[in-house]
């Protein structure tokens, strides 16, 4: 069904340089403001409209990149007004949005509708008493509503908190009270709608909740019900200081109680470089970013950089995950960019490529967690598609990665992203040699740089603690190459001291992906009264593997491994699982396997 409050018919489809798109069953546009032919000429183009944010848009090398990659950082910055509306006014009939599901509904927004549908959803919200500096949480999976919501609440100089629907009401409890949320908006799911209705009397500051339905029950407001008789929306006259908080993201957390990390109103630019750059963005792009909205990958691929260029950002809403489902998508609509953590890549190269057409991409990244050499070799191999990894975290916008100019060097992150003042150093603080492993931090003494937060919101000494004497710990480790770079070792926590040898787990798990058998595989230690730790591997097998699991197959994985890296780091341990522990951001909860380890030994 097409989603609540919007009549969608049958209607011919158009790509952004209005060629038409193959038939398929099914797809439908909204009766509203749809593009119902070929685009007009734009009026803008990508390099005018970033030319008003950096001093020089077009870069041939790794040193013009760091030389003079340049900010210009308007006053009172809002991203919402200065961007989507920029667009909306110079480029009106250019596709913005592209929504589909898994029924083939498809819904497409231009800017002029973005910009109008913010605008009455800014002025609903304002109906309900939302207005700068309240807290709104948003639980709505991948429908076109969170991108309305998020652009509104941006009008408003409000604070946006994106969250999954997967939250049981105790966090829902644990996050309206940490943060202090006025307004639940949600998805009218059945699950969702109780989690958040019981939260309710546990938190004091919740005022408002909207479903946006399907289901609307007592104690929700009706988003589309009620938003249809909303006066014009007129811009406050104040909306924001470029430090005021825009938005709150609760870290996934593969430890302790999820931080709030706080972003504010320039966090947007500090992604520029995310889409324009890294995914290599520009007008006549259709990208597609997997990953759930209430992840802060979401702002990484679905929303600000993707925008800035000028790209018709694609949202496949889908209920289960599938490999299937995904390749269908991209040659269903002609996909040009792709971006998905290595956990997607890993399930794709075990389909059938002849059965799909995939010619439409062009460019796809990769990000979440670190890419196995063997998975990128395959993919290309598949493609022809060099996968271009980047690094960052919820508490960052792309700190490295590999930019177009760069030839990319399986496995590796790329290099630092020349926003960031970026370092490895030993425990000791001082800065590594080319070949050491350290932490990866960021030099703040000449200021915070964009995108970095601004601290974990509410908790000074959980930001002291890694922010310090002019120094930002990601608690990452890497090495960096002769030819500058950087490779991905582990978490600090994840690193095994093993017989007075350190080990990554990712250089092992690199090596066990290299074996036909494994699909996925997380690596830890495990306690041992001779060497203090042994490394274990817990392993997800391959469909036509999985019969084979037994102490024949433990053997030619060890051996394996002994012959692709160095043989102290093989893994003694070896257990065969159907599947990962994971955040809901899609990492791999490695102190889940840990801790499950230490009760079997207690």
């Amino acid at each position: 069904m097409p989603p609540a409050g919007i009549a969608a018919h049958a209607m011919a489809a158009y790509d952004t340089a209005g060629r038409l798109l193959p038939a398929a069953s099914g797809i439908r546009l909204p009766a509203y403001g749809a593009l119902l032919c070929p685009y007009n000429v734009f009026l803008i183009g990508i390099s005018k409209m970033i030319e008003r944010f950096l001093t020089q848009t077009k870069f041939t090398s790794v040193e013009d990149f760091k030389q003079n990659l340049h900010f210009k950082v308007p006053d009172n910055f809002n991203f919402a007004y200065d961007v989507m509306d920029a667009w909306a006014m110079e480029a009106p009939d250019k596709l913005a949005l592209l929504w589909t599901d898994d029924e083939d509904n498809c819904i497409r927004f231009t800017f002029k509708d973005i910009k109008e549908q913010s605008d009455r959803a800014a002025s609903y919200f304002s109906s309900l008493g939302i207005g700068r500096g309240d807290v709104v949480m948003l639980i709505l999976k991948r429908r076109y509503e969170f991108w309305l919501s998020m652009i509104a609440l941006h009008k408003l100089g409000a604070v946006a908190v994106p969250a999954t629907h997967m939250l049981t009401t105790h966090d829902i409890v644990y996050r309206n009270t940490s943060a202090g949320v006025k307004a639940i908006i949600c998805v009218g799911d059945d699950y969702v709608l109780e989690q958040v209705a019981a939260s309710r009397k546990d938190s004091p500051t919740l005022k408002t909740l909207v479903s946006i339905g399907p289901n609307v029950p007592e104690g929700f407001h009706d988003w589309h019900k009620e938003w249809n008789g909303v006066p014009p929306f007129e811009r406050p006259g104040l909306v924001n200081d470029n430090d005021d908080i825009m938005l709150l993201y609760f870290t996934s957390g593969t430890s302790g109680e999820p931080k709030m990390v706080a972003h504010d109103f320039t966090y947007p630019l500090g992604h520029l470089t995310t889409g324009v750059f890294w995914h290599n963005l520009s007008e006549d792009s259709i990208h597609l970013t997997v990953a759930d909205t209430g992840w802060g990958k979401a702002a990484w691929g679905k929303l600000y950089g993707q925008w800035f260029a000028g790209a018709v950002v694609f949202v496949f809403e889908h209920q289960k995950f599938t490999a299937e489902k995904i390749m269908r998508k991209i040659e269903q609509y002609r996909i040009t960019s792709f971006c998905a953590p290595p956990t997607v890549y890993r399930f794709m190269i075990h389909e059938d490529f002849s059965k799909y057409d995939l010619s439409s991409l062009r460019y796809c990244c990769t990000a979440g967690e670190a890419l196995n050499p063997a998975v990128y070799d395959r993919f290309f191999e598949l493609t022809g598609i060099r996968l271009m990894e980047g690094f960052g975290q919820t508490e960052t916008t792309m700190t490295l990665g590999t930019m177009p100019w760069m030839t990319p060097k399986p496995g590796s992150m790329g290099m630092p992203n020349p926003q960031y003042d970026i370092d490895l150093v030993r425990p000791d603080g001082t800065s590594c040699e080319d070949g050491e492993k350290g932490e990866i931090v960021i030099r703040t003494g000449k200021g915070k740089p964009l995108g970095l937060f601004k601290g974990y919101y509410r908790d000074e000494e959980k930001t002291r603690q890694v922010w310090h004497d002019g120094l930002y710990h990601t608690g990452d480790v890497a090495w960096r190459d002769e030819d500058g770079y950087y490779w991905f070792e582990g978490r600090i926590d994840d690193v095994i001291k093993s017989s007075g040898y350190r080990i990554g787990p990712f250089e092992v798990e690199s090596a066990l992906m290299t074996h036909p058998a494994v699909v996925e595989c997380a690596i830890t230690g495990v306690p041992d009264d001779i060497r203090g730790m042994v490394v274990k591997a817990t392993v997800v097998l391959g469909k036509d593997w999985k019969d084979k699991a037994g102490d024949d197959l433990v053997k030619e994985l060890q051996n394996h491994v002994k012959r692709e890296t160095a043989p102290y780091k093989y893994p003694r341990i070896i257990e065969f699982v159907d599947e990962l522990p994971k955040t809901i951001s899609g990492k791999i909860r490695r102190v889940e396997i840990r801790d499950k380890d230490s009760r079997k030994k207690d």
